[in-house]
């Protein structure tokens, strides 16, 4: 699925090529992903222009003239920018006609992708139920503080509540738990004052790196834009046989019903 780095390396592929462009009309072709009825998603779109371009989470936001148009992508969506005479693909389920004569198409082989107008802001705070983004000042040694105090849970699993933080997901979790050297089974309330400081110091810069790469392609997923993930190549534990620190073989186990790879030696269960 895509994460926080895939979303952005999109919504900064998208905002180069269609910031200011026109929605002259729209074509769905599988009405489930669309959230309002189609009509009421034509009239209120169609005429409307791409100004912004913002992420909350795993959630693109293109803020047009005067409404906000959500898309998250869930397993497999993908957009596409192309010529209107290239044929439509059986996985093409929503067309934008924009006012260059280009379509931008949203592609998604698993139909799990979700669209939805809501009224535009000016921070998106209270969107979802998310908590805060990894790069901002409120996720802070005393927010984690407050909230992994009453959390026993394992870490891995709270990295994974996009309530606690919006936008990591099961890659970057584990990434994340490697560079503190903390066992993803650890309970959230194990985690001392240090361990938070190397947390959000980590998922910062493990993300940053991972925006700079243009994200990470794992099996199907890329961009579709042009961009290939460059990360996957810098990847310390998710999916690997080896630790790079120590040698030992990469243990995977089960966390919360998701794959979970990470170092018996060098990452510490803390209880």
């Amino acid at each position: 699925m895509p994460e926080l780095p895939e979303v952005q390396t999109v919504l900064d592929t998208l905002e180069s090529r269609i910031r200011d462009l026109e929605i002259v009309d729209i074509k769905i072709l599988y009405k489930p992903i669309v959230e309002e009825k189609e009509k009421t998603f034509k009239q209120k779109l169609i005429g409307q222009h791409f100004r912004d371009f913002k992420r909350r989470g795993k959630y693109l936001l293109f803020e047009m003239d005067d409404i906000t148009l959500v898309s998250h992508l869930r397993m497999e969506g993908k957009y596409f920018i192309l010529d209107e005479s290239v044929p439509l693909s059986k996985h093409d389920h929503v067309i934008f006609y924009l006012s260059d004569g280009k379509q931008l198409r949203y592609n998604d082989v698993r139909k799990f992708g979700r669209m939805e107008l809501i009224e535009k802001s000016d921070s998106y705070d209270d969107f979802k139920d998310l908590g805060p983004e990894p790069f901002s000042k409120d996720f802070s040694v005393a927010y984690c503080r407050n909230e992994l105090s009453r959390r026993k849970l394992p870490i891995k699993s709270i990295l994974l509540d996009q309530s606690f933080v919006a936008g990591i997901g099961n890659i970057y979790a584990d990434e994340i738990l490697f560079a503190i050297r903390i066992h993803p089974l650890t309970p959230g309330n194990c985690l001392d004052e240090e361990d938070m400081k190397r947390l959000i110091k980590q998922t910062r810069q493990i993300l940053k790196r991972a925006i700079k790469a243009g994200g990470t392609t794992i099996r199907s997923y890329t961009s579709s834009l042009g961009v290939t993930g460059r990360f996957q190549l810098s990847l310390s534990v998710h999916t690997m046989e080896k630790c790079p620190l120590c040698d030992s073989k990469i243990t995977k186990i089960a966390v919360g019903g998701r794959g979970t790879y990470f170092c018996e030696k060098c990452q510490v269960l803390k209880s």
